[in-house]
C-alpha cells in the first residue's frame, strides 16, 4: 500500500471537524471545495470528499481504505466495515418525536401509526424489537413538517439540541440510537502500517484534547495528599523550589479530574494552578 485514501464528508456537519482532525495529526492539504481529491503533501494519503451516505459503501468496496462517518449512516446503509476509533465529535440522537397535541402516550401508541424518516432501516430494526406495526415513510427532505402537513403521525430523525423539533411543534417521544462520527476501514486491511500510523496520530490528538498540563506549587507538607489528587499519565514530576518548604509539580490529567478536585487541591495548599492546552500525546 503505497499511498492510503481517507474518505470524508465533503459537505455537512462533519466535514469542519473532520478537515480539523485531519489538520491536527499534522497533515497538509487543501480542502478543496470543487474537488473530490485533495493529496496530502507531507504523508502518503489522499482524501476523498464525498456524501456521507457514499463514505462506508466507497470504505467497504475498498475504493477508500479508510472514512470518517456517523454510526448512523453505517447503521442506515448496512455495509460490513471495521470501527476503528471513536471520535468524539458529531455527537447526536436518533429520535422518535411526535407533535405537542399527540395523544400517543407510549411506544404501543404507534401501532398502525405513519412514522416518516430518513432512516427506514434503522427504524424499521428499532421497531421490530420493539414489536411495533407502523407504516414507515421515508422522506428525504425535512421530515419534522411531516406531521404538520398531514403526512405522518409522528417523525425519526437525527437530534442534536432539539430546537428544530420545538420550532415545529415537535416534542422527543423515544430514543432509538445514540451516534458520533466514528474512523472506519476495510475489514481485514486495518493493521497495515501506515493505517496505524495515521491511528495512532488520531488518537495522540484526542488524548491531548480530553486532557491538561497543569503546573502547581504544594508544600512539602502535603505533597503526598497532593499527588493522591493528580493522577497524571504516569507519575508527576516533582521539582524543588528555591523555598525548601515547597516544589513545583508537573502533571498531565483528564480534563474532568482537575475539575472535580481544583477544591481538594487548593485545601491541600496548592497555590500558583496553571492549566495549559496539550496539542498532543503519543504514548
Amino acid at each position: 500500500m503505497k499511498t492510503l485514501k481517507i474518505a470524508i464528508q465533503k459537505s455537512g456537519r462533519l466535514n469542519e471537524k473532520s478537515v480539523e482532525l485531519l489538520k491536527n495529526c499534522g497533515l497538509n492539504f487543501e480542502n478543496y471545495k470543487s474537488s473530490l481529491i485533495s493529496p496530502v503533501s507531507n504523508f502518503p494519503l489522499e482524501i476523498l470528499f464525498l456524501r456521507d451516505d457514499d463514505i462506508p459503501e466507497y470504505v467497504q468496496d475498498g475504493i477508500a481504505h479508510l472514512g470518517i462517518v456517523g454510526e448512523n449512516v453505517i447503521q442506515e446503509t448496512e455495509v460490513e466495515v471495521a470501527y476503528l476509533q471513536k471520535l468524539g465529535f458529531g455527537k447526536c440522537s436518533l429520535k422518535l418525536a411526535i407533535p405537542n397535541n399527540s395523544d400517543i402516550t407510549d411506544l404501543s401508541g404507534l401501532n398502525g401509526k405513519a412514522i416518516a424518516t430518513t432512516y427506514p432501516v434503522i427504524l424499521n430494526k428499532y421497531l421490530q424489537n420493539q414489536g411495533i406495526q407502523a407504516d414507515i415513510r421515508t422522506i428525504s427532505g425535512s421530515v419534522e413538517i411531516s406531521p404538520g402537513l398531514g403526512l405522518s403521525d409522528a417523525i425519526c430523525d437525527l437530534v442534536s439540541t432539539g430546537g428544530t423539533l420545538k420550532s415545529n411543534g415537535l416534542k422527543p417521544f423515544g430514543d432509538v440510537m445514540s451516534s458520533e462520527a466514528v474512523l472506519i476501514g476495510r475489514k481485514g486491511e486495518e493493521d497495515t502500517d501506515l493505517i496505524q500510523e495515521l491511528i495512532q496520530r488520531i488518537q495522540s490528538v484526542l488524548r491531548a484534547k480530553e486532557t491538561k498540563y497543569v503546573m502547581l506549587n504544594a508544600p512539602k507538607d502535603n505533597l503526598e495528599t497532593v499527588i493522591g489528587l493528580l493522577p497524571g499519565i504516569k507519575s508527576p514530576t516533582i521539582v524543588p523550589l528555591a523555598d525548601e518548604k515547597w516544589v513545583a509539580i508537573h502533571t498531565v490529567i483528564p480534563e474532568r479530574d482537575f475539575w472535580d478536585r481544583i477544591s481538594q487541591l487548593k485545601q491541600a495548599g496548592a497555590q500558583g494552578i496553571v492549566v495549559m492546552p496539550i496539542e498532543k500525546i503519543i504514548l
